[in-house]
């Protein structure tokens, strides 16, 4: 049956955030919970009436508070460069290589002695926290594009399908022309390019290579895409016993690039979104 790309593009999601899409807590808890002892040794300079004499006197005891100084101001860096009427200076955290005159005007130029003397914190093991949880919405992007993959592969495991026996995950070109004994040097540029799937699912005598990604923003990255899964799919149609399919969603991404994908849709047979694997396509691809 002809689908329309307009009202299959309409069952298009805006997001398929889950629960832990928005802060990684266990790496939060993790990354603090490192340098726990020294954030406390620090915590004695809260409230300091002669905060540069005194932190002086930590470094020179437990040289090791050094590496939490960073963090502080929400670096992961252990080596940093400042520049002023005074000078250049790279200071070195790792390990106490400048002198502690010098790490203390660090801590005085950049606002760490005011932030913590002035008592505008309470316990610096709450604010590393708080600022791992910051950091980590960096580490978003990387969620999101792991979301679409773990849906896909809900479904495939739905449908019965066992990881390393019925379908495997993320195989190179190569890897599918040795397991298979199959010739894909038509999508492989005769071998120049090393392609690699996010999925791939044998099935009788047919092998299924799948590609999946989620857009929640446009850009040029989409349309490059499109066209090439478009390439991608012409090419797999003169390969006998391989097939592509791609798996793609994301409203608010495709709706500025969805011409470049309907054009990927008009030639593709196996293009599938969200709501198609909801009605049930991983059974009749695989099944």
């Amino acid at each position: 049956m002809t689908r329309d790309f307009k009202e299959w593009l309409k069952t298009f999601r805006s997001s398929i955030c889950d629960y832990d899409y928005y802060v990684d807590f266990d790496k939060v808890y993790k990354n603090v919970d490192e340098i726990k002892v020294e954030l406390n040794i620090l915590n004695s300079l809260i409230g300091s009436q002669n905060i540069e004499n005194d932190f002086r006197k930590l470094v020179a005891d437990y040289p090791k508070i050094l590496k939490c100084i960073p963090i502080l101001l929400a670096v992961r860096g252990r080596e940093l460069y400042a520049t002023d009427a005074d000078g250049e200076y790279i200071f070195k955290f790792n390990k106490a290589t400048n002198t502690p005159d010098e790490y203390a005007m660090f801590m005085k130029k950049t606002g760490l002695f005011q932030l913590i003397a002035n008592r505008i914190i309470n316990n610096l093991y709450d604010y590393v926290t708080g600022i791992e949880v910051g950091l980590d919405s960096n580490g978003r992007k990387n969620r999101g594009g792991h979301l679409m993959e773990n849906l896909v592969e809900d479904y495939l495991q739905k449908i019965g399908l066992f990881k390393g026996v019925d379908y495997f995950k993320e195989m190179y070109v190569s890897n599918i022309e040795k397991k298979w004994n199959i010739n894909l040097s038509n999508i492989s540029n005769q071998g120049k390019m090393e392609k690699r799937f996010d999925f791939v699912v044998k099935k009788a005598n047919t092998i299924y290579a799948i590609e999946t990604n989620f857009y929640t923003g446009g850009g040029s990255k989409l349309n490059e895409t499109a066209r090439s899964y478009k390439t991608l799919a012409i090419e797999s149609k003169q390969i006998d016993g391989f097939a592509f399919v791609w798996f793609t969603d994301g409203y608010n991404g495709w709706k500025s690039a969805r011409h470049n994908l309907e054009e990927t849709f008009d030639v593709m047979d196996n293009i599938f979104c969200i709501n198609d694997l909801e009605n049930g396509i991983m059974s009749q691809l695989f099944i």
